[in-house]
């Protein structure tokens, strides 16, 4: 038996619920206007919600891949690429050339996973997170 086709999507007012448990210290209210803005992409399979993407922009114009996240038992199935895939086309669709994304420097699989999807390292913000802990920069090209 193969496994569930993965549709990605533009969050909906009525995911707020299941978002809000996804993105820890982030109001709901502030989730619920991003989903309203276009911000929030979710990823389902047979009906189940199984990851979750919040998008920003810096200077308002640079699009900025502030969390993604797959539900633990869903990981290793391609929803994180499949989300990335959305969200590249969708973004290519705006005229954007270029994605960025990070990951805390104490975190060598999100850093990998960043590389083997095409990001290539920009830089490091020593020190922005709890306890001192920096965060690597990276890019990718649209």
């Amino acid at each position: 038996m193969s496994a569930a086709p993965i549709l990605v999507r533009f969050a909906v007012p009525e995911d707020l619920a299941w978002c809000a448990t996804r993105d820890y210290g982030i109001p709901s209210t502030i989730i619920a206007r991003k989903i309203g803005l276009g911000e929030i992409l979710v990823a389902e399979a047979a009906g189940e919600l199984t990851g979750y993407l919040r998008l920003e922009y810096l200077w308002s114009v640079v699009p900025y891949i502030a969390l993604i996240g797959v539900a633990e038992q869903h990981r290793r199935r391609g929803v994180g690429r499949a989300m990335l895939a959305f969200l590249e086309a969708h973004l290519r669709g705006t005229g954007c050339t270029l994605l960025l994304s990070s990951s805390q420097v104490n975190e060598p699989e999100p850093q990998a996973w960043h590389r083997h999807m095409g990001f290539e390292e920009c830089g490091i913000l020593a020190g922005i997170n709890a306890g001192g802990v920096g965060e690597v920069f990276f890019r990718k090209a649209l």
